[in-house]
């Protein structure tokens, strides 16, 4: 009966949320817990009678005889953009209905219904993507698909009473400043991570007696809490940033960027130089053999040759590194290093949710904008045939 069991466990987990968690909270104000509102009651008419239909659609693409496989994987996928617009419509248009008859101060936020809804369709979809093994233009089309989706939702009025969407438009000028800060701090960690990283993926893989070593330091930054490589920060580098006063003209210091960059640059060392050794090491010894009996050079087989080979594991390293920068530099705020960060301890501190929301979620699309793009470089990079 069942032909896709992660289409099925999704539809489950979805229908089980409806049913028993809130789809959107309506509040008296902005720092009080709001009353619990249901998707039936929040939903109109034909916005509850557009959602069945969506899960008919997908039910069918999940049971194994109706549809051939492929139709049915391209249903799933075409459902989920749907699924997007009507979660994202169907909460905006409840705030604004709710909202015209409560005081000027009441406040609606998303429920976990909304956010059940929002990651069923993305992981449908992800699912449906893999299964019908599109290449990276495919996966480009349908990822800008989505993302017009959301522009459209959230370029007009539609989402502008929801709680989130008002700390946005009071905090809107900090916003854009917390959103260069937190790209910048990420820019500012990479660069340096990729120059000292790639030099030692080379280094491990041409001398087999430092390898070891270096792989046993580079676990030990890993394994350290990032919160208390910031503390470890603080006095060395505020004693020099008072030793050497050009040093300390330019920002280094014991709190704000020097920090969160030097800690971020240790945490992206490993999956760097792990990823090169091992994109270097894949090299098959038959395309090296092939390379030195054409009379290429030692520096033209590492450029012309290995580099272009191990350039997938090298990318798919980077692709970790930027996720978990983007993940870390939230932990920096609290050093006063600026980004997303900065919004969601603030929020904490106020007992204000949406406030936390504004940094969070920011955070985690930006984390899955960079995983997408890098993905598609992986999978461009790769040799044809092998993708």
């Amino acid at each position: 009966m069942v032909g896709n069991r992660v289409l099925t466990t999704l539809l489950v987990a979805a229908v089980a949320s409806v049913a028993l968690l809130p789809f959107a909270s309506l509040s008296p104000n902005r720092l009080v817990s709001g009353q619990p509102v249901m998707l039936w009651q929040a939903l109109a008419g034909w916005q509850f009678a557009t959602l069945a239909l969506i899960g008919i659609l997908l039910l069918v693409a999940a049971l194994a005889g109706p549809l051939p496989r492929r139709i049915a994987l391209w249903l799933s996928l075409g459902a989920t953009l749907p699924l997007l617009a009507l979660d994202l419509q169907a909460l905006g248009a409840y705030a604004h209905r709710a909202l015209a008859e409560a005081s000027p101060a009441a406040r609606v936020s998303q429920g976990a219904t909304f956010w059940i809804l929002l990651f069923v369709s993305a992981l449908i979809a992800i699912d449906a993507l893999q299964r019908l093994r599109l290449g990276p233009s495919g996966r480009a089309l349908y990822g800008v698909a989505a993302l017009a989706v959301i522009g459209v939702c959230f370029s007009g009025e539609l989402l502008s009473p929801l709680s989130i969407m008002r700390e946005f438009a009071n905090q809107r000028d900090n916003f854009i400043d917390q959103l260069v800060r937190h790209l910048l701090l990420v820019a500012g960690a990479l660069l340096p991570a990729l120059l000292i990283g790639l030099p030692l993926g080379l280094l491990a893989n041409r001398r087999a007696r430092l390898r070891n070593g270096l792989f046993s330091v580079l676990n030990v930054f890993q394994t350290l809490p990032s919160i208390a490589v910031f503390g470890l920060l603080i006095a060395p580098l505020s004693a020099l940033g008072r030793a050497v006063p050009w040093l300390g003209e330019l920002g280094v210091s014991g709190i704000g960027v020097a920090p969160a960059i030097i800690a971020l640059v240790l945490y992206s060392l490993l999956p760097i130089v792990r990823n090169t050794y091992s994109g270097l090491a894949g090299v098959s010894t038959g395309a090296l053999e092939a390379a030195r009996g054409m009379g290429m050079t030692p520096r033209q087989i590492l450029w012309r040759v290995e580099i272009p080979l191990a350039l997938p594991v090298i990318l798919s390293g980077l692709r970790i590194v930027t996720v978990q920068a983007i993940g870390l530099v939230v932990v920096a705020a609290l050093i006063g290093a600026g980004g997303f960060g900065a919004f969601i301890f603030q929020g904490l501190g106020q007992y204000a949710i949406d406030l936390v929301l504004l940094g969070a979620i920011p955070t985690i699309v930006l984390a899955v904008i960079a995983d997408f793009a890098l993905q598609i470089l992986v999978s461009l990079s790769r040799p044809s045939g092998t993708r």
